[in-house]
């Protein structure tokens, strides 16, 4: 009960008002944390959020817990981040998932499966349908305790130098492309190119590779990757709702009292829902401008496109959940649930947002 009532009260205070109040005099710190992530220092969205995430846990613990957020490669590389924080290196690791698909192919379940969960299903899955706990189960051989911790929504689709009329102009294609979505976009014959978002925008423009994702509007533009491409596609066939995560030591957690855990659990909670609202505020206005300012051509992937990715997203996921014990059993929980809400959202979400375009 008092758990509940602590979750339940921090959570509405920093709802309600954003912050805590001011003026409280904050603790000496007690702990000081650092925390790595896979973003650039704080690059907008993603960066920004993982700062607001060690802001939030600061005031949160008024004080107690103090946490220093490293951009990627300043402390390790962007794709060392799991490692860093499984060895203790750091204590909090921002990121996401799919990038750990080398640890646990299980792992990318939790960030963005091809034609899988929108952010509020995502979010609904994990926190009421068993996703947390299956989280808990892939990180726990590594020392690791996983939280939600972000959302982007249904992303981009990509911005390409060339147009994309039909399959065939997918093959040959090298785009940078993580995850199972790479992994659907090689069974279409392209080549899927693994990049942190430092390297993206130069290896764009230098013709290293002819294609990029990234996120979407706010962000893309943030990299200024209308400039290196001329095509913006949609939709986000490859991450519909894509899940960002702090990693938490789990020596490091255990070795703070019972309320400071809960502390760091809740703000992870919190930050989940801020950095979605954030992105669904200032995508539109960054969509506007590259249209109409920056001249973005910007484009519908065609339907026979979008029916043969669907096609193998599921010849893909279906053999990652034959990987291992773990995968399956992700799977078979992650399949079940998107199942159940597809058929709720045909009469709710889907037809609501149907009628709204008539």
């Amino acid at each position: 009960m008092k758990r509940r009532q602590f979750l339940q009260g921090a959570g509405a205070a920093t709802l309600a008002a954003g912050t805590l109040v001011s003026g409280v005099a904050q603790a000496a710190p007690e702990h000081k944390w650092k925390m790595v992530t896979t973003w650039p220092k704080n690059f907008p969205g993603l960066g920004t959020g993982a700062n607001y995430l060690a802001e939030l846990i600061g005031q949160l613990s008024n004080g107690r817990i103090e946490v220093k957020v490293y951009g990627a490669g300043e402390l390790v590389g962007a794709l060392e981040v799991f490692d860093a924080v499984s060895r203790g290196t750091a204590q909090l690791g921002h990121g996401a998932s799919y990038y750990w698909k080398g640890k646990s192919s299980a792992a990318q379940f939790f960030a963005a499966v091809p034609f899988g969960l929108t952010a509020q299903e995502m979010n609904s899955w994990l926190y009421h349908g068993g996703g947390m706990e299956l989280w808990e189960e892939v990180y726990a051989p590594f020392g690791l305790v996983p939280g939600a911790a972000g959302n982007t929504g249904v992303q981009m689709g990509g911005w390409f130098n060339k147009e994309i009329n039909s399959v065939s102009d997918l093959e040959g294609l090298k785009m940078r492309i993580p995850g199972l979505g790479g992994e659907v976009l090689k069974r279409a014959g392209g080549t899927p190119v693994l990049l942190p978002g430092g390297e993206i925008f130069p290896s764009l423009q230098s013709g290293a590779i002819d294609a990029t994702e990234w996120v979407g509007p706010y962000n893309d533009q943030a990299f200024g990757l209308h400039k290196a491409a001329k095509f913006y596609y949609y939709p986000g066939w490859h991450e519909p709702g894509t899940t960002l995560e702090c990693m938490i030591n789990k020596e490091a957690l255990e070795a703070l009292p019972e309320e400071l855990q809960l502390i760091v659990r809740t703000a992870i909670r919190i930050a989940n829902q801020d950095m979605l609202a954030d992105f669904t505020a200032k995508n539109n206005q960054a969509l506007e401008q590259l249209v109409n300012e920056q001249n973005v051509d910007l484009r519908r992937f065609p339907d026979d496109v979008l029916k043969k990715l669907r096609d193998l997203s599921d010849e893909v996921i279906a053999e990652e959940a034959a990987q291992d014990e773990i995968t399956k059993k992700v799977f078979d929980s992650f399949v079940k649930f998107r199942d159940q809400a597809k058929k709720w959202h045909a009469v709710s979400e889907q037809a609501y947002l149907n009628a709204r375009s008539l």
